[in-house]
């Protein structure tokens, strides 16, 4: 069973940044894909970010241009930067991975992280 446990998250003001980190324990089974989720109240999951084994990647629209997704596949990490920070972007963060390569992770789940921009 993979594990994956996010880190991260808090309380910032509109404008500012956040760094979230997720690390997954995957021993015999290979990750491949990894990325970002998020739920705000009252709205479906969305995709923030993903990113694949070779680095590729993608982001919501909402997103572009402020979120940065990354990898350290040493550390089995995957980080998502988040600037310019909105009180849109309020919400709890999933991270997931996946043994497909693809840009739609979602075999594994963290357990969420909350994200929280005042206005």
């Amino acid at each position: 069973q993979v594990q994956l446990v996010e880190s991260g998250g808090g309380l910032v003001q509109a404008g500012g940044s956040l760094r979230l980190s997720c690390a997954h324990s995957a021993s015999i089974f290979r990750i491949q894909s990894m990325g970002w989720y998020r739920q705000a109240p009252e709205k479906q999951r969305e995709l923030v970010a993903a990113i694949t084994s070779g680095g590729s990647t993608d982001y919501a629209d909402s997103v572009k241009g402020r979120f940065t997704i990354s990898r350290d596949n040493t550390k089995n990490t995957v980080y998502l930067q988040m600037n310019s920070l909105k009180p849109e972007d309020t919400a709890v963060y999933y991270c997931a991975a996946s043994l497909a390569d693809w840009l739609l992770p979602g075999d594994y789940w963290g357990q969420g992280t909350q994200v929280t921009v005042s206005s």
